[in-house]
């Protein structure tokens, strides 16, 4: 019965002793969240007159470490030729204005299409068409109509006749061939 009674007591102590001797933390922390990561603002390009062919274009990106940003200004060429042509032709100087609208195709097409061609250095009508047929190449790319200035491509002049050939040559060249080898 000792026996008995000295297992029930270490096996109490056993449990006992794992009970006492558990440890117990308490984390604490603190996130501080008062400031707000960085951003990346895209500059303004600002076009103040509207008399400028020009548009303003900005973008930026932001990632957690790194922020670019950026701003270009646009050219726009159309807006431009127009001024120009306003400007020639405001200084009397109309064949200018004409020639200078007349460097976009579509403008170089709706004058041929209506039987007034453009000037070309200095020559208006049937002798402008003349000379824009023979220097084609000078037509605006993109224009609808410049196959119709376009020379032909030369044709091939082929004949019934076959080739003669000596055999006699051919057996020299193969004889010069191999005294080179």
């Amino acid at each position: 019965m000792h026996i008995k009674l000295l297992y029930v007591v270490l096996l109490f102590l056993v449990t006992a002793g794992g009970a006492i001797s558990a440890d117990s933390n308490t984390v604490s922390s603190t996130v501080v969240t008062d400031k707000a990561p960085p951003t990346a603002s895209a500059p303004s390009v600002v076009v103040n007159n509207t008399d400028v062919c020009k548009s303003g274009a900005s973008a930026s990106i932001q990632t957690q470490i790194l922020g670019i940003a950026s701003g270009i200004a646009i050219s726009d060429l159309n807006c431009e030729r127009l001024k120009l042509s306003r400007s020639l032709y405001a200084m009397g100087m109309k064949v200018a204005a004409v020639s200078t609208l007349c460097q976009d195709y579509r403008v170089f097409d709706a004058m041929a299409m209506s039987n007034t061609f453009c000037p070309f250095m200095g020559q208006i009508g049937v002798d402008a068409e003349k000379a824009w047929k023979k220097n084609w190449e000078l037509i605006p790319d993109g224009s609808t109509i410049r196959h119709l200035y376009t020379p032909p491509p030369p044709k091939r002049v082929t004949s019934d006749t076959p080739i003669q050939v000596d055999p006699k040559m051919g057996i020299i060249g193969i004889l010069m061939a191999l005294l080179i080898l």
